[in-house]
């Protein structure tokens, strides 16, 4: 069975452009986030994973081309790039309503214990959801 990739529409608003109708680098990260968000509403806690904090430890994104006022609302596919102990990779492919690639953005966050301020080992099941959700060849 092929693994399974997440897709969400994300709506370009009329705030997040410049004068020259061009959305700032800054959202595409936040276009990710609101992907990400989806993602776990929609896929991973409905299975049965218990929500608990979570936090970025590192965002890599690559502009492949400007998202104007007129190329939304974008689409962001969600895939998982690799689960480990308590970390896991997420891939956010950013397209235009066109379906052009926009970005790429790759994020690797962390189950974290607010209490103790450390990692923590990520529990069997999500491990497994998100293990669905990952991809053998990454695709741009």
């Amino acid at each position: 069975m092929p693994n399974k990739v997440y897709t969400c529409e994300v709506e370009v608003r009329w705030g997040d452009s410049d004068r020259l109708g061009h959305v700032n680098n800054t959202l595409f990260l936040e276009y990710a986030q609101e992907a990400r968000v989806k993602f776990f509403r929609d896929r991973v806690f409905p299975a049965g994973v218990r929500p608990t904090a979570m936090v970025v430890r590192k965002m890599e994104i690559e502009f492949l081309k400007p998202i104007t006022d007129e190329s939304g609302p974008v689409t962001v596919e969600v895939s998982v790039l690799a689960v480990g102990t308590s970390s896991f990779g997420i891939r956010h492919v950013i397209r235009d309503v066109h379906g052009v690639t926009c970005g790429v953005a790759d994020a690797v966050l962390v189950r974290f214990d607010v209490k103790t301020e450390t990692s923590v080992p990520l529990p069997e099941l999500e491990r497994s959801v998100l293990s669905e959700y990952a991809i053998t060849e990454p695709v741009r």
